[in-house]
């Protein structure tokens, strides 16, 4: 009889104990199931404002803004785990302390893909180049046709595509030949050294003020580059819109050869030298162009 009381007894007791738990623990998951529903909503509203917020700002693009909008909904989102796994009477330093290892160590392996992150948000910023425009690096040459957090997509002369991670792009010296509206170009000729220069000059203005995609302003100029025993050369120097550019100079070196073949005395054939503002070669030919982007006059 004495078994059986102390049995029931401790059966009594267990129930008890199971029962009291159950109360606190269903107290426990209840306030978790709702703070994981607030969490979740808050993180999605934060998101949706973070989002708005960076899209109303000048300069900011719509790859960064979703990129960083993100990033705040997944923050919250953590916090929020942090938060409900406390509820449990788990020690939530431990567990802030293993995520900054991981986060840690994925940083360590993804050290080259967080780089082309950090060259892809830079590159967003600052803009050096926006979509449609021509390109030129020490490694990669095209029209940009996306940019990517992680690599920006090329279309060269040709018709290739290239991908090129945006850490190549960062840091480098960049030219961008359909940043400013307006681009020089010079065309230079050969006379001879019995030839009128006077008639020379005003042949090559007179071609070039007949062509409607030379500006007035800055006006074309023909002046003598260089000079030597065997002759002069001419040099015709005029400014077009940025994207009249090629066709200009391919049209303007065609109608020069043909005006300077026209003349009873033999001429030697132009030599045209596409140079922009610095001095450079010209650039890479836009999309259509039948000439790749290495072609001489």
């Amino acid at each position: 009889m004495e078994q059986a009381s102390d049995f029931v007894v401790a059966t009594r007791a267990a129930l008890a104990q199971l029962s009291a738990l159950a109360v606190q623990y269903s107290f426990a998951v209840i306030g978790a199931v709702v703070l994981l529903i607030l969490g979740w909503i808050a993180a999605r509203m934060l998101s949706n404002w973070a989002h708005s917020g960076l899209s109303r700002v000048h300069g900011i693009d719509a790859t960064l803004a979703q990129f960083f909008s993100n990033i705040v909904r997944y923050v919250v989102l953590i916090l929020v785990i942090v938060m409900v796994l406390g509820q449990f009477g788990v020690q939530t330093a431990s567990i802030l302390a293993a995520l900054g290892a991981i986060g840690l160590a994925v940083g360590l392996a993804l050290q080259g893909t967080l780089q082309n992150i950090a060259a892809g948000i830079m590159l967003l910023v600052l803009r050096p180049f926006r979509v449609g425009e021509t390109i030129e690096t020490s490694s990669v040459t095209g029209t940009v046709v996306e940019v990517g957090l992680f690599a920006t997509e090329l279309k060269t002369a040709d018709g290739i595509y290239r991908l090129a991670p945006n850490s190549t792009l960062w840091n480098v010296p960049i030219t961008n030949y359909s940043r400013r509206r307006t681009r020089r170009n010079e065309i230079s000729v050969h006379i001879g050294a019995d030839e009128d220069i006077g008639a020379a000059q005003a042949r090559l203005l007179h071609i070039a003020r007949d062509d409607k995609r030379v500006l007035d302003d800055p006006a074309p100029a023909a002046f003598v580059a260089e000079f030597d025993a065997g002759g002069t050369k001419v040099t015709l120097r005029y400014w077009t819109k940025s994207s009249d550019w090629w066709n200009a100079s391919r049209d303007l070196s065609k109608a020069i050869k043909l005006a300077f073949d026209k003349r009873p005395e033999k001429i030697p054939d132009p030599q045209a030298n596409s140079r922009g503002t610095a001095g450079a070669s010209g650039p890479p030919a836009p999309y259509g162009a039948d000439e790749p982007a290495t072609a001489r006059s």
